[in-house]
């Protein structure tokens, strides 16, 4: 399942309707419901704010709203834009501004449908793996080669610290630690090794990057 790392906002406009959605990580329902009136709040002179979530490692817990709009045209299209992507633990809210022109039902379900996908577009999604944290330190000689083997492999790199030597913070697959061991080994007659390493669950995103 994925899981939004980072917050996403779409827009969809229609015969002047404008439809404004919101999406994110959530971990309850306190904190769905607690964004969910911030963002009532937020737009408080707008006609509706329809919202869908889900939750749970199997997505045991479902809940939408139509929030005035016909039943069946906004609630379950947003969870249904949530739910075909494989998303787990998420929020979408779409506010809408009536434009003065009914869209009909048909019209009502592509417009929830197209701002909630938006947003999704636009937010930051990533997979749940077996990850590995970890430091290197080594000195100058070695920046750009070990550059090369975490760009040649997917190895995020977190952070670099420059100081008399180099520190550099990573993260990877936990699959891929003892490759990253022998390579660093091999480059460096054995002087290089992995420091503070820890395993935990990781996310990995569409471009490769690592994250907790």
């Amino acid at each position: 399942m994925k899981k939004i790392i980072k917050a996403g906002n779409g827009e969809f406009i229609d015969k002047k309707s404008r439809f404004i959605a919101y999406i994110c990580n959530i971990e309850s329902e306190e904190q769905a419901v607690k964004i969910i009136s911030e963002i009532k709040k937020k737009y408080w002179d707008a006609r509706h704010n329809c919202y869908a979530y889900i939750l749970g490692d199997n997505n045991e817990v479902q809940r939408f709203s139509d929030d005035g709009e016909p039943s069946g045209t906004a609630g379950k299209p947003i969870l249904e834009v949530i739910t075909g992507n494989e998303c787990s633990n998420c929020l979408c809210v779409v506010t809408r501004y009536f434009g003065g022109v009914l869209l009909g039902t048909g019209g009502l379900i592509r417009a929830y449908t197209n701002a909630a996908k938006d947003a999704l577009d636009n937010s930051r999604t990533g997979t749940l793996t077996d990850g590995t944290h970890a430091f290197i330190d080594a000195d100058y000689n070695y920046v750009g080669k070990i550059q090369h083997i975490c760009a040649q492999n997917e190895i995020t790199i977190v952070d670099t610290v420059y100081a008399e030597n180099v520190s550099f913070e990573l993260m990877l697959e936990q699959q891929k630690e003892n490759m990253l061991e022998k390579k660093i080994t091999e480059l460096s007659s054995g002087t290089l090794k992995l420091r503070d390493v820890s395993h935990i669950k990781m996310y990995r995103d569409e471009e490769g990057m690592l994250t907790v």
